[in-house]
Parts: structure tokens; sequence; C-alpha cells
């Protein structure tokens, strides 16, 4: 059997290796003829278009369409097995329906572990070039439309800012305040506030800073002043952040932060989060899946298996994106909402398997 497991390995990684490169050119040349615009608009500099932007958005568009290319992979060349008569034999010589299940999961979990680590560590450090790229020539440049922007920064510092020009990094009727247990330790309060990105510092017009201890209140007010501060520019505008950007750790620290600061976000960078752990699941349950359409011989050739395969693969992924509005609402609980899909298509997958054989 082991002879036939590599052959399977083999037709597995080969078929879906060639499905990614022939995808993927065809997506790059669309690609390039919807943006050549914006290119020479901007002037895009040939290096950085390649380099920065089409190197780094390949693997992206393999990580996030891996699963459906699995898909693909598994019901070509298997249903070119079945029609070349070489399944039935394997079959009949005694191996099992589920020993032959045995290579295609190992190459499923492999692909699918891979992805896991690309998703996590790998891809986001990728897409900050290339999305910075998108910044500089593609999209139109960020409008911070946010108002009365409230921000718990730790635990005892608390931000707000009535809005924040992010093109001029300024923020008005900005408040500071301190605070341990119920009792104000400071408020510094400002007309507006400017960042020198290179000193790393914010600039306050019009303040007044009071100062609460064992002592009484001080209070220092001025026309300008220069200070440093924790916070950042970004830090006022939450929906700029792109979560793709966000590898593992930064991820973690992404959600603590918006933990902090009550933001409605913090449900959407959980499912995220748990997503990007649930590809070697997806990967075999679609591998299986695929296995169990393709694997009968039929008159119709591999044109049927793809079809219907293709469906519920398509299916498949909706439902996977439909499952992230019933997180985001509230409508489910995180975890719930992120394994409905797989729960849901794995009992479709085992029926599919159960009549595979007869």
């Amino acid at each position: 059997m082991h002879k036939i497991d590599w052959y399977i390995i083999k037709k597995f990684l080969g078929s879906f290796f060639a499905s990614i490169g022939l995808i993927i050119i065809i997506v790059v040349v669309f690609d390039i003829s919807e943006k050549l615009d914006s290119f020479l608009e901007k002037d895009a500099p040939v290096k950085e278009i390649i380099f920065d932007y089409y190197v780094n958005f390949i693997p992206y568009f393999v990580n996030m369409f891996s699963s459906l290319f699995i898909f693909i992979a598994v019901i070509f060349f298997t249903s070119r097995m079945a029609q070349n008569t070489e399944v039935v034999p394997i079959l009949s010589s005694g191996i099992s329906y589920y020993r032959l299940m045995v290579p295609y999961i190992v190459c499923a979990l492999l692909i699918g572990s891979l992805n896991m680590v690309l998703a996590n560590f790998v891809i986001p450090e990728v897409n900050k070039e290339r999305i910075a790229f998108e910044r500089a020539y593609v999209k139109k440049p960020y409008l911070n439309s946010n108002t009365n922007i409230h921000i718990q920064f730790d635990s005892n510092t608390y931000y707000y800012v009535e809005n924040f020009d992010n093109h001029s990094d300024i923020g008005y009727r900005f408040t500071r305040e301190r605070i341990e247990g119920n009792r104000l330790l400071e408020k510094l309060s400002a007309r507006n506030i400017r960042f020198d990105s290179a000193k790393q510092t914010w600039r306050l017009t019009d303040y007044v800073n009071r100062i609460l201890d064992e002592n009484g209140e001080q209070v220092e007010t001025g026309y300008r002043k220069e200070m440093e501060m924790d916070i950042r520019p970004l830090d006022f505008a939450a929906d700029y952040v792109k979560v793709d950007e966000q590898n593992f750790k930064e991820l973690n620290h992404l959600i603590e932060k918006e933990k902090l600061r009550g933001s409605s976000l913090v449900v959407y960078y959980r499912y995220e989060r748990l997503q990007r752990f649930l590809h070697p699941l997806s990967a075999v349950i679609l591998t299986l899946m695929g296995l169990s359409l393709s694997s009968n011989k039929t008159r119709r050739g591999i044109g049927k298996n793809l079809a219907v395969g293709i469906a519920l693969a398509f299916t498949f992924i909706l439902f996977m994106q439909m499952s992230k509005v019933f997180a985001t609402s509230g409508a489910m609980p995180v975890w719930a909402a992120a394994f409905l899909p797989i729960v849901i298509y794995g009992f479709i997958t085992v029926y599919l398997i159960r009549i595979a054989p007869k």
C-alpha cells in the first residue's frame, strides 16, 4: 500500500500546485488590466509593482483560496483515476475505502497546517507591504470619519477627542484622564493636539492640566506644550487597522487593546483569530468530500463530479462567510459561529463517505 500512498500523494500535491499556478496566472493578468490605469496615473515604479505588490499578492491569494484549490485538485485527479479504472483495482485488492482515505488526509493536514502557519506568521508580514502599496498607488486615501472617540488605553488612562484628522494628524477637543478606582488623579484638556512624527511627540494647544493629590489640586495652563504620550494617531481610527496585517502576537495585542476601548470590533478580531486555526479541518472536510464525489466511475466523465463538487465547495465557503455575520451581529457566540460550517459540512461529508463505496 505504500506505493499507492506515494502515488496518490504525488497526484494530490501535483494537481494542487498545478491548479494554483494556472489560477494565479489568470488572476494576475486580470488584476493588471484592472489596475493599470491607477499604476500609470500615480506613476507607480515597476520595481514596486512587481516586488512590493505582486510578489506579495500571490501568497495572500493562495492562502485565501487554498481550500478551494485543494477541493478542485482532489476532484480532478481522483476523477481521472476513476475514469482510468485505477480506483476499482485498489479496492478489489482488499484495501478498504477508509484505508484509501489515509494519503488524502495526510496531504490535507499537511497543506492545511502550512496554511495555518502562513496565516498566523507569514502572510501578515507580506500583507503589510502589499497593503502599503495599495494605499499609495491604488486606493483612495483613508479618511477617518469617526467622531466623539473614546479610548481606554490601559486600566487607568482614558482618552477622548471630538474628531481626528488623519491627514494632518490633528485631534480636536482633546481630553486625557487618569483614574484610579473611583478617584480622578489627573485631567489634561486641550483645544487641539498634533502629532509630530519626527520627534514622536504631541503638541498641545490651549491646554489645561489638573492634577489632584493629597495636597489638593494643582493647575497648569498654557498656550503650547510638547509632550510624549503612549497613544498614536492610528489609535484614534480603529476601523483603519487591517486584521490581515496582524500576525498572531499582534492580533492578540490588538484584541486586548480593543477590549479596553470597548470596541465592537473585538468580536470580529476574535473570529478572524479562530478562523486562522481552522484551515486543517476545512482542508480535511473538502478533501474527503471531493474524494467521495469523484471516486466512482461515470459515463459522463469528470464534468458532473466537478460541477457538483464545486457547487458544494462554494456553498461551504459562502456558509463560512455567513457565519462571520452571525458572530459579529451577536446572534451566536464566536466559537459556535466559527465551527458551525465545519460541523454541518462534516456531517454531509460523513454521509457522502458512507454511500461512496456502495
